[in-house]
C-alpha cells in the first residue's frame, strides 16, 4: 500500500494579510515547500484541499462569532482563495474543493472538479497512510485528520507544519488526535496573525 501527503488549505486568506489570517501561516507554506524539496520521494502522492466558497450561508457571519461563523474568506475567484505564493505546488496531483454552499472543514468533504471525494481518490490510488499539514491545526487540519482516521487511514499530523488559531482550541485538537489514535510530530505554531 502507499502513502500520501495532504496539504490542507494553505491559502492566502488563511495566511498573514488574509481576511482570516492564522499567525504563522506563511511559515507553514514555506515549510511545506522545504519538506517537499528535501524529501521528494517520501510520499507516493501529494494532494491538497482548498476552502472554495461561493455562498456558504451562515458560515459567513456579520458580525462573525469566530466559532461557527467567520469573516468572508476564500471566495471563489478572489486572490484570497489561491494558494500562498510560498507553497510550491508542482508536486500536487489533485485539489479537493470544499465548502461551496455550506461550511466544510474537513478535506474529506471536498471533491475534485470531476466530483470524486478524497477518501475514494486515496483508496483508488492504493493509499493506506496519510500525513497531514496545513491550516489551521484546530479547525480544518483537525477535521481532516479525524475524518482520515475514521475512514481507516493510518494518520499522522505534522504539527510543526501546521499553525493554530488559539491555544485552547489547539489543545482540544491535540486531545482529539490522541483520542482518535492519530500520530503527531512536532509542536503547532500558535502566534498572533
Amino acid at each position: 500500500m502507499g502513502n500520501a501527503l495532504i496539504i490542507v488549505d494553505v491559502q492566502n486568506d488563511f495566511c498573514e494579510g488574509g481576511s482570516l489570517a492564522v499567525g504563522g501561516g506563511g511559515s507553514v507554506a514555506a515549510g511545506v515547500s522545504q519538506l517537499l524539496a528535501a524529501a521528494p520521494d517520501r510520499w507516493d502522492h501529494v494532494v491538497a484541499t482548498k476552502d472554495y466558497h461561493i455562498d456558504p450561508g451562515a458560515h459567513f457571519g456579520d458580525p462573525p462569532d469566530f466559532v461557527d461563523s467567520w469573516p468572508p474568506h476564500c471566495v471563489v475567484g478572489t486572490p484570497g482563495s489561491e494558494f500562498h505564493p510560498d507553497l510550491v505546488t508542482d508536486r500536487i496531483e489533485v485539489i479537493f474543493h470544499k465548502g461551496e454552499h455550506a461550511a466544510a472543514y474537513s478535506g474529506f468533504e471536498g471533491h475534485t472538479d470531476q466530483g470524486e471525494c478524497l477518501a475514494d481518490w486515496l483508496r483508488r490510488h492504493g493509499v493506506d497512510q496519510v500525513e497531514i499539514v496545513g491550516l489551521a491545526t484546530d479547525f480544518c487540519v483537525r477535521a481532516t485528520a479525524l475524518d482520515a482516521a475514521a475512514e481507516g487511514f493510518r494518520t499522522t499530523v505534522r504539527l510543526d507544519l501546521t499553525a493554530a488559531i488559539g491555544p485552547d482550541t489547539a489543545d482540544a485538537a491535540l486531545r482529539a488526535f490522541t483520542d482518535a489514535g492519530i500520530n503527531t510530530e512536532g509542536t503547532p505554531v500558535i502566534r498572533a496573525a
